[in-house]
């Protein structure tokens, strides 16, 4: 099977009802983001953090997969398909998708403050007290600005080995997850599906500029077509 390495922004999960920081100025739900997602924000005000990602959590917990995280998971039946997205929820877990690396981290999961190599599943509420078995804080297991983001390589690598690279609800100017098309091959058949769509200078781009729930299907259909 061809191997499909698809990259998803939250554009795909905005869909679902769930809201970004970039919708309203840096914004995330009425918070500057360096006071919710940073290491000073943490120290400074480590309740506010807590109960940030709590809501967030929350959130999450109440949405469901739209068709675009389906018809990724569809692909699966047809492709060998990796996912690797700058979200922190779970909704293409959810849809079905078997692959998926999270860059960013992940909401339904927290870390110990002294081992980062503790990580726990969470779906309650997080709170100051809240220690691992090393008696450590535990904290979001959440890439923050400023934070090393140590599963980059191996995104880095999957993209290398991309045989049809997707790129679905990002607005490429995240750095570093908007790096990683430089390490498709040369020629690499690249579809980018999102509203507004950014410059990308490759002669083997493909752009739908169209929101993903009607954009993924669509490419999904074709791909799909050209195998069966």
């Amino acid at each position: 099977m061809k191997k499909i390495v698809v990259l998803t922004g939250a554009g795909i999960s905005a869909e679902s009802g769930l809201k970004t920081f970039r919708d309203a100025d840096g914004l995330w739900e009425g918070h500057d983001v360096t006071q919710v997602a940073s290491p000073s924000g943490w120290n400074a005000n480590r309740n506010l953090v807590l109960d940030f990602y709590n809501q967030r959590r929350k959130q999450l917990l109440s949405v469901q997969p739209n068709q675009a995280h389906l018809a990724l998971a569809q692909l699966e039946d047809y492709f060998d398909v990796q996912i690797i997205t700058q979200n922190v929820d779970d909704l293409h877990e959810r849809a079905g998708s078997s692959n998926v690396l999270h860059l960013h981290g992940e909401l339904l999961k927290v870390r110990s403050t002294g081992n980062p190599n503790l990580i726990y599943s969470w779906t309650n509420d997080l709170n100051e007290g809240n220690l691992c078995e090393e008696k450590h804080q535990l904290r979001p297991h959440i890439v923050w600005f400023g934070e090393d983001v140590p599963l980059l390589p191996k995104a880095a690598e999957l993209c290398a080995k991309a045989e049809i690279l997707l790129i679905v609800g990002t607005s490429m100017q995240v750095y570093p997850a908007a790096s990683l098309i430089h390490y498709s091959k040369p020629n690499v058949p690249i579809y980018y599906i999102d509203p507004k769509p950014a410059q990308i200078n490759f002669n083997n781009v493909n752009v739908i500029a169209n929101k993903a729930t009607k954009g993924v299907p669509q490419v999904v259909n074709e791909l799909i077509m050209q195998v069966s």
